[in-house]
């Protein structure tokens, strides 16, 4: 979402030049305060705490959350606004003013000398773990006046090596299986001794030993001995795994190894609801005569989380008395399986009021196979004032149709691909009706994709087997066409391509990776080619512009593909850097030389140069000289885009942005309603627009509010050189833009 030009020229009279020089000297007032004010005489303001240290190969990162005591929070990484309102307040806490004084603020970080020690001694601890133990972390304190910093500088020393490794594994069957599978130590001789790396491979070996049958298996079984030796400073390292006993009154023993006997499915099958028996089992990855896996049932407990007739899963197991086999009891509790929603909603475009409603019913498990039926009814209606047209409504319904299966509904798939990928195929058809007093526009899709996913790859597909629209104009006035598009001197050739009857008929595909703050996302999809291959192999009928046409229709073709990356660095414990690119091109050829409006590249707006509003940045160094059709002109076939957020935490759930972005968009093709809009290598890089901003976040963890202001820096559209460069010569009412969002930009 964003706001629109008159919301923004409204919000620019309110804000006039006086209220920024009142908010200006206000925070002033706050950043000038005295922090002191409420710090007791013998008492220090902590201002500052920092860890540093000479060895490159400590992650002060890492060591910075060993902190215990940290001063007042800053607004954006700088202002320590929340202490300024709290110093702000009187001391009578009766009055109202003083009490949201301190509300709003934040109380004085007293030094503590107490927490400064503990800090200290964690810190020498996480670096000893680290392979440096005769490290020291001597905290070095600053004051002047009531204030104080706190440095924690580490001396490291230099580290122990290991130098020989040993095993004491007491269970033959262990013993044999972690050597014949290379499950051992990761470890070697020179390597650096690390507290932390033995923890690793503990936790590796338990998982391994508990996914291979040892169902009574933990982490407490293993130890390590370490044999130091100061004079050369290298370790000997050994790994004790001790026999089983169950409680203290049972003699040791080898680790029991476990079979699965039976699975049963509990609340499955009664006379309210049932799952088939092989949607149970494809979703299950706990089976009879497998030895026991606690991977297995993590897997079969996301599998049943993500069946829509499912509302929760409850897993246990029974162990037999004097067997190594266990019971597998799968209790699912269903879902309510029908539900219909009234939605209705309340319509404003450009000051004519109008209202709108949908009915949704979803059905859960259709086929008893946790199928997901899904019908939307919409039905809108507008009372429009537009000169020169009779009619004088808006009107529109429509009715959406999906039904998505939690497999895949493809012959010959192998069931270990079942297992391995996290799988729904989905087929829609959908009708859209509208009536407008320029023209009327109908609209059917029919598709069949898939999507799956693979989480120990951390990644996702979607196959869009085949997507086609029909776009059908059965009726526009003339004053629509006389103005737009028949006239000679309004006459606009991308406007004209985008009110004629057309079919897309596209296949596509898509791949996205997210692990630990890094995301690529692929798309490709191409549309008409099959079409095309048909027309030269059939007669096809030819329109009047030379385009072969499919059911009596032109059929648009073209390649398009998109590419975007996002990579979140950390840079303490409550900021981060966000850097994020974005490319995209598609082309058309054959059957069109023009793309579906709704195919092509736009830039500006909440989540692209956002100096800009939305759609109206480029292309290239288009100008816009027809409100009323520049929204359809400032569109390409090419986007670039390169963006750069400062996120930082302010106080409760509300984060602050500081961002610096960069793109534009293009035409492959020299059109003449778009002038200067042609990529061309030897001048786009002059037409890469820059903007920067602020921005502020309300993050509830699922749901992110989202409002930022942005302001040109480099603009390619100018006449002066003023305007080329807004950076240096800011001219509020010109070059600034409000958005409003719901969500992270990227």
């Amino acid at each position: 979402m964003y706001i629109s030009h008159n919301m923004a020229r409204c919000l620019h009279n309110i804000i006039s030049r006086t209220s920024y020089i009142t908010l200006v000297f206000f925070l002033l007032i706050l950043v000038g305060c005295d922090g002191t004010r409420y710090v007791a005489d013998g008492d220090y303001l902590l201002t500052s705490t920092r860890v540093t240290c000479d060895n490159p190969r400590i992650n002060l990162t890492t060591m910075d959350t060993y902190i215990r005591q940290r001063p007042n929070s800053k607004w954006l990484s700088t202002l320590k606004v929340p202490l300024g309102f709290y110093s702000m307040s009187g001391a009578d806490t009766t009055k109202w003013i003083n009490r949201t004084l301190r509300n709003w603020g934040q109380a004085p970080v007293v030094f503590d000398s107490l927490l400064t020690s503990k800090t200290a001694e964690d810190l020498t601890a996480a670096v000893r773990n680290e392979g440096y133990l005769n490290a020291v972390v001597a905290p070095k304190l600053s004051s002047e006046g009531k204030r104080i910093k706190v440095d924690y500088n580490i001396q490291t020393g230099s580290p122990y090596v290991v130098k020989k490794i040993n095993y004491n594994i007491k269970d033959d069957g262990i013993a044999a299986m972690l050597t014949s599978d290379n499950q051992l130590l990761d470890l070697h001789a020179g390597q650096i001794f690390s507290v932390n790396q033995l923890g690793k491979n503990r936790n590796r070996i338990t998982e391994y030993l508990t996914n291979h049958g040892y169902y009574q298996f933990n982490k407490e079984f293993i130890t390590f001995d370490v044999d130091s030796s100061q004079i050369n400073r290298t370790v000997d390292v050994t790994m004790n795994i001790d026999l089983y006993r169950r409680n203290s009154y049972q003699e040791l023993s080898k680790h029991p190894l476990y079979q699965i006997r039976n699975v049963y499915f509990e609340g499955a099958n009664t006379p309210d609801f049932r799952l088939r028996q092989s949607v149970l089992e494809q979703n299950s990855f706990i089976a009879s005569g497998k030895p026991y896996s606690a991977a297995d049932l993590q897997s079969t407990y996301t599998r049943f989380s993500r069946l829509q007739a499912v509302r929760y899963t409850n897993i246990h197991f029974d162990e037999n008395p004097d067997s190594l086999y266990l019971d597998c009891h799968i209790q699912v509790s269903p879902q309510k399986t029908n539900s219909i929603q009234f939605q209705p909603e309340g319509t404003n475009t450009e000051g004519d009021f109008g209202a709108a409603a949908s009915i949704i019913y979803q059905n859960r498990n259709l086929f008893h196979g946790s199928e997901l039926l899904n019908i939307t009814a919409r039905g809108a209606y507008e009372a429009r004032e537009l000169k020169k047209y009779k009619g004088q409504n808006y009107e529109e319904w429509g009715l959406e149709t999906s039904l998505s299966f939690p497999r895949f509904l493809f012959p010959w798939m192998k069931k270990s691909f079942h297992r391995r990928s996290s799988a729904m195929s989905e087929v829609a058809i959908n009708f859209n009706h509208q009536n407008r007093p320029e023209f009327q526009r109908r609209v059917f899709t029919a598709a069949w994709r898939y999507k799956w996913s693979n989480p120990q790859k951390h990644t996702q597909y979607k196959l869009d087997v085949i997507d086609v629209n029909f776009i059908s104009m059965p009726w526009i006035s003339e004053t629509f066409k006389h103005d737009y598009l028949d006239s000679v001197s309004n006459r606009n050739a991308i406007l004209r391509y985008n009110y004629e009857n057309l079919m897309i008929m596209k296949t596509g595909i898509g791949y996205t990776y997210s692990n630990k703050g890094k995301s690529i996302r692929l798309n490709f999809e191409s549309a008409g080619n099959l079409l095309h291959l048909l027309a030269n192999t059939m007669t096809f009928k030819k329109n009047e512009d030379g385009q072969n046409m499919a059911f009596g229709i032109a059929y648009a073709q073209y390649l398009k593909g998109e590419a975007d990356y996002t990579q979140l660095f950390g840079l303490g414990t409550k900021s981060n850097l966000a850097v994020h690119a974005r490319f995209g091109i598609a082309y058309p050829y054959g059957n069109s030389t023009i793309l579906p409006f709704e195919k092509r590249f736009f830039a500006g707006g909440n989540n692209s140069v956002r100096g800009w509003s939305v759609r109206s940045l480029g292309p290239g160094g288009y100008v816009g000289k027809d409100g009323r059709i520049d929204f359809i002109n400032q569109t390409g076939d090419i986007k670039l885009e390169f963006s750069t957020e400062l996120r930082s935490q302010l106080f409760w759930r509300f984060q602050s942005a500081l961002f610096v972005d960069a793109g534009n968009i293009w035409t492959i093709r020299e059109y003449a309603d778009q002038p200067e809009g042609q990529f061309k290598f030897d001048t786009f890089w002059k037409q890469i627009a820059v903007a920067y901003g602020v921005g502020l976040r309300l993050n509830f963890d699922y749901f992110v509010i989202r409002f930022d202001m942005g302001m040109k820096a480099v603009n390619p559209v100018y006449t002066t050189s003023r305007e080329h460069f807004p950076l240096v010569h800011p001219n509020f009412s010109r070059d600034h833009a409000f958005h409003f969002a719901v969500g992270f930009p990227f």
